[in-house]
């Protein structure tokens, strides 16, 4: 079978190594990929982000199933092109996918399904949202509705901060239209207490198969200082989310969640990750809602999965002309998820300036070679014209290594990113510390 993947940043170079293992996979297209995805013998890039083009390239390639990484072509609706075009592919349509493309919806869902999150208001209309803030007071967190690349969220521990936040929001919406075409909106939402973990599920619509858990780190500072960024680096499993919040996320979010999308005519299929906070008390609520894999969470998630990616995904995407593809004869239940027992943690390399204004055109040295318990994943990378590796995202790298406990992982991640060089190159230290410290 050929196999295509959509996106060119480390989640997506992680799930085309991942596809590329199953004996049943001829050929992985990326489109459009990166350095990484380019220098891999087992992987080609394809210049093509327009989504029409895209389905062009799947009939004309034969391509028996298509893969999406990143929201912006989900919430553009590449599922709903290819379905109509008798394509295979997972991912959730572009209704579904409002989940994560638009925050006032996710909220406005979670509040109809009673899934437990924090309390909200949306606000367009800066001088309503400013009073809001002096009324409520903080901290409080201001979301951008629209997508914004992992960096529309501030925590504001200031009255001053928040303001600065609505402004910036409100004043981009060139940039970042409601989901549904309306004008900028906002999210005003309470603060919640406890620690973060990741939980990722895979939904044909109607079952989910639970992913390994995981937990990101969004800071770009050590011991979890600074601005949100897009993730610094992961770990998996996440030893927070234990066997009884484990049963929590899925009763009380996971399937309300699913069941709520369906009964409202969306039924949503792909990947579901839900952004958990977990208080002292083991009581996860939803911080948010992405329609996709998360980015770093997938490359140690990938790392750990001994079962074949490609059979699972085939089970969550019947072919449309066949019977099968009717959720009431659906075998994604019955499959289960084969994982290695050791821990796996990336540790992100990002460029100098980032997240605020990355500076991009770095050369990289030092790459070392895969490991069967070590990779370096590519993320905002492109081949120089001779050949060498420059720096062209925020996040760069994501040196991924696996341990027989989180500090074995820990120190095996590091000493793979060690001989890595290019100018201004910054990363955590500390990335895994919540588990160290338990």
């Amino acid at each position: 079978m050929k196999v295509l993947v959509v996106g060119g940043g480390g989640r997506e170079h992680a799930i085309a190594w991942k596809l590329a293992q199953s004996p049943k996979v001829h050929k992985v297209f990326v489109a459009p990929g990166n350095a990484g995805t380019a220098r891999d013998p087992r992987l080609s890039n394809l210049p093509v982000t327009d989504i029409d083009e895209l389905a062009d390239l799947a009939e004309r390639e034969k391509v028996g199933l298509t893969v999406v990484g990143p929201e912006a072509p989900l919430a553009a609706g590449i599922v709903d092109v290819f379905r109509a075009r008798g394509l295979r592919i997972f991912g959730p349509t572009r209704a579904a996918a409002q989940l994560e493309s638009s925050k006032a919806f996710s909220k406005a869902f979670m509040q109809r399904h009673g899934i437990p999150t924090a309390a909200f208001e949306v606000f367009s209309n800066a001088a309503a949202a400013h009073l809001y803030v002096d009324q409520v007071g903080a901290p409080i967190v201001v979301k951008a509705d629209g997508l914004a690349a992992g960096k529309g969220v501030v925590v504001a521990t200031t009255l001053a901060e928040a303001h600065r936040a609505i402004d910036h929001m409100l004043g981009m919406g060139a940039q970042l239209p409601s989901a549904d075409g309306q004008m900028a909106r906002v999210v005003i939402e309470q603060v919640l207490e406890g620690e973060e973990a990741s939980f990722i599920v895979i939904s044909d619509g109607r079952q989910v198969l639970a992913l390994a858990t995981s937990q990101d780190h969004k800071r770009i500072g050590d011991g979890d200082t600074g601005p949100n960024t897009g993730g610094m680096g992961a770990y998996s499993p996440a030893p927070v989310v234990t066997p009884n919040v484990h049963a929590r996320a899925m009763q009380d979010i996971i399937l309300p969640t699913i069941h709520g999308m369906a009964r409202e005519g969306t039924p949503f299929t792909g990947f579901l990750y839900a952004g958990l906070m977990i208080d002292r008390h083991g009581q996860p609520r939803t911080l948010e809602f992405n329609a996709r894999l998360g980015d770093p969470e997938t490359q140690p998630i990938l790392m750990r999965l001994k079962s074949d990616l490609l059979d699972v995904l085939l089970h969550a995407t019947a072919p449309l002309s066949s019977p099968s593809s009717s959720p009431e004869s659906s075998t994604l239940d019955l499959l289960e998820l084969q994982w290695d027992r050791r821990v796996a943690l990336g540790v992100v390399m990002a460029a100098p300036g980032y997240p605020a204004e990355p500076r991009l055109g770095g050369v990289v040295t030092g790459l070392p070679a895969e490991r069967d318990d070590a990779v370096v994943f590519h993320a905002g990378t492109r081949l120089g014209d001779e050949g060498q590796v420059l720096t062209s995202g925020g996040r760069v790298l994501c040196a991924t290594a696996l341990g027989d406990g989180v500090r074995q992982a820990q120190q095996r991640a590091y000493e793979l990113l060690a001989p890595i060089q290019f100018d201004g190159a910054q990363y955590r230290r500390d990335i895994g510390h919540h588990a160290i410290k338990r």
